[in-house]
């Protein structure tokens, strides 16, 4: 009680740049392994619904491998066995740890979109090909973004969760957030102020990212009513708006 009570802020203030990039490095894992993770989501997703066999089986070997084995097995059998065998050596923590991040997120995203396309009604899909509209088209136009509007909040959570896995990638050196708080806790043999710090700065991206995702939910909903401007004088075609 009395080492929790005697905080000493100077050497977070110390180490505030290994912080600071930390920070760089643990959002730019998750942008990249997200939104990499997205678009072979999509993929996978849709070829978990395909009913060519030699489309859907390797579809859905993928899903039950990276979503049944653990994350940190998948980050390090990526950087120290995988890379290393195709190119010969090591491409760098950022490599290792957005593929890893990005093929991880990829089985759970092609779970939520393939949810997400299952949940709108079939008849849907039958009325545009009765009308002569190529099966692509009436997914890309008709499906997907109903579709969308549903994934949203998994999507969501999907991102939330990416952002606290990232910390994971520390076991192959890579200076994130937890790194740093790692190396100010050996240098000063003192365990309070580090990883509280790390824990706050993590608190606060993920109440960051829960209002974006909150405000994105809520555009994309149904009940969702646009801004709407209002004429207040009009003389004959010319109005003057202004904003309500």
């Amino acid at each position: 009680m009395i080492e929790f009570l005697d905080i000493r802020f100077d050497m977070i203030w110390n180490y505030k740049e290994l912080f600071l990039r930390g920070l760089w490095v643990t959002l730019a894992l998750t942008a990249v392994g997200y939104v990499s993770g997205i678009i072979l989501g999509l993929f996978i997703g849709m070829g978990k619904l395909s009913k060519r066999k030699w489309i859907y089986y390797p579809c859905k070997y993928y899903v039950d491998f990276f979503r049944g084995t653990p994350l940190l097995v998948q980050i390090l059998l990526i950087h120290l066995a995988f890379i290393p065998s195709v190119f010969g050596h090591s491409l760098g923590y950022f490599v290792s740890g957005s593929i890893a991040l990005a093929l991880n997120c990829g089985a759970y995203n092609a779970e939520i979109i393939r949810a997400g396309i299952q949940s709108i009604e079939k008849g849907q899909m039958e009325a545009a090909r009765s009308l002569g509209m190529p099966r692509s088209v009436a997914m890309k136009h008709i499906i997907l973004p109903q579709a969308f509007r549903r994934m949203v909040p998994p999507l969501g959570n999907e991102l939330i969760a990416l952002l606290k896995d990232s910390s994971l990638v520390t076991v192959i050196a890579a200076n994130d957030l937890l790194y740093a708080g790692k190396v100010v806790a050996g240098a000063y043999a003192r365990f309070w102020e580090p990883y509280i710090t790390v824990a706050i700065l993590y608190l606060i991206l993920t109440w960051l990212f829960t209002k974006v995702i909150a405000y994105v939910e809520k555009r994309f909903s149904n009940s969702y009513i646009p801004r709407q401007r209002r004429r207040v004088f009009t003389f004959g075609r010319s109005a003057i708006e202004v904003n309500k």
